[in-house]
């Protein structure tokens, strides 16, 4: 699927299939709306947003896509993610039942809040 290392999520994208395209910019896009600060990025080869730190990953694999919010968001989340699969830090989904965008929103927001909160404490 992919190559050779992207240097953009643009990049990333354009090597991955149109179904998982549709639906990981459908992801970018609620991320982007709920972190309007963070920039955009790759970290470990996969498409991310930092502020204040890394905030969240995302990706596609061969018969899914995943978002990575973090072992934090996906346990306080734990019961709204029941219909998805999950382990540690990884939310996996079909590009045909994608996360809710409310969910996403809330997710990153508490990651903003989370490094907003470590910055200060190093300051």
């Amino acid at each position: 699927m992919k190559s050779k290392a992207p240097k953009s999520i643009d990049e990333y994208l354009a090597t991955v299939s149109d179904e998982q395209r549709l639906a990981l910019e459908k992801l970018r896009k609620t991320i982007r709306a709920a972190a309007p600060k963070a920039e955009e990025c790759i970290s470990y080869q996969l498409p991310a947003f930092r502020q204040n730190g890394m905030l969240v990953w995302f990706g596609a694999w061969r018969d899914h896509c995943s978002f990575y919010p973090g072992s934090k968001a996906i346990e306080t989340h734990h019961d709204a993610l029941k219909n998805f699969e999950i382990s540690k830090g990884t939310i996996r989904f079909k590009t045909n039942k994608p996360l809710p965008a409310t969910l996403v929103r809330n997710m990153v927001k508490e990651r903003i809040a989370e490094n907003e909160l470590k910055t200060k404490r190093k300051k």
